[in-house]
């Protein structure tokens, strides 16, 4: 695999921060490319080198952000669910203005439905069938309550800036998804 040049690199990170730092200024279909050109102080047409539009950044930047937790949900299956979920609320804290630009805006819909879809993909499997515990419940709607759930914490944790570190609200969440699951 060929190496990206850093510049490049460099680059892409500057338009997907400036998209990010316009959000939580003003409405996304409100932004337009010569703002995210401005803000990341490049040539407008170097935008149009690397996306098809500002909506094609977007949606990059988002599917960047779903892949990385994806990648960590693949090792994080095998742990409990307090240290499975501790990794993530790190994450989410680590990048606290990605995502809280993202669940606050009206121009990004879509990202909280990526979110629960992957939370749901993740989830799937996870539901305990031995103890006989769930057996006359749907699958589909487990999934669908923890899903809500666990999305609707981490919203309910970033809209409210974090007002507990990520050690803490893993812990609660994890036991709380360990008694649904």
């Amino acid at each position: 695999m060929a190496k990206v040049d850093r510049r490049v690199l460099k680059t892409q990170e500057a338009m997907k921060k400036a998209v990010i730092e316009l959000m939580t200024e003003k409405n996304f279909d409100d932004i337009t490319i010569q703002d995210i050109a401005d803000r990341a102080n490049i040539n407008r047409g170097t935008i149009y080198l690397h996306y098809q539009d500002k909506y094609d950044l977007l949606d990059k930047l988002i599917e960047a952000h779903i892949n990385e937790l994806r990648e960590m949900g693949e090792w994080a299956c095998r742990l409990d669910w307090s240290n499975a979920l501790l990794p993530f609320f790190e994450y989410f804290e680590k990048n606290y203005l990605f995502f809280s630009t993202m669940l606050a805006s009206q121009g990004a819909p879509s990202f909280r439905t990526r979110l629960f879809n992957y939370v749901i993909e993740g989830f799937t499997g996870e539901i305990d069938k031995e103890s006989g515990r769930n057996t006359d419940l749907s699958e589909d709607v487990m999934l669908q309550y923890a899903g809500n759930a666990y999305v609707g914490v981490i919203e309910w944790w970033i809209r409210n800036g974090m007002p507990s570190p990520p050690q803490a609200i893993a812990q609660q969440v994890g036991a709380l998804l360990e008694r649904s699951l």
